[in-house]
């Protein structure tokens, strides 16, 4: 079982259609994350993107480190693309460009997972 993360984008007034179509036509990255000898070391396990009145919020699971996985997805040109699309879309300006520039997008914008229920769960014993 994977870990879920997720992003938060600010959007400008108007551009959700725009958005929601960018989500939807953006390609698929190579999910397996392998690292210099070809082992792989990570996998994106799945994607989710929800588009709101100005502001949309992608859902990933991930099996391995996510700084690793995130690094790996920042590589993709199917990702790498979406983000170039996005940025003139988004309310509130970021540096994609430099390493300290996404690092402050991904640290202004993650959002904690507090909560993951499924209903092939068990209940667990409250004490």
């Amino acid at each position: 079982m994977g870990t879920w993360h997720a992003l938060f984008y600010p959007l400008k007034p108007g551009s959700e259609e725009t958005v929601k179509e960018l989500f939807r036509a953006s390609g698929r990255p190579a999910f397996d994350v392998s690292d210099g000898d070809g082992t792989v070391v990570g996998r994106l396990l799945g994607t989710m993107a929800f588009v709101g009145r100005e502001m949309a919020v992608r859902v990933i699971e991930v099996d391995g480190v996510l700084p690793v996985v995130a690094a790996h997805m920042s590589r993709q040109p199917e990702v790498r693309a979406f983000e170039q699309q996005l940025e003139q879309h988004l309310a509130k300006p970021r540096d994609m460009v430099t390493p300290e520039g996404a690092r402050a997008f991904f640290r202004d914008s993650a959002l904690e997972c507090v909560l993951a229920r499924r209903h092939d769960e068990p209940l667990s014993t409250q004490v």
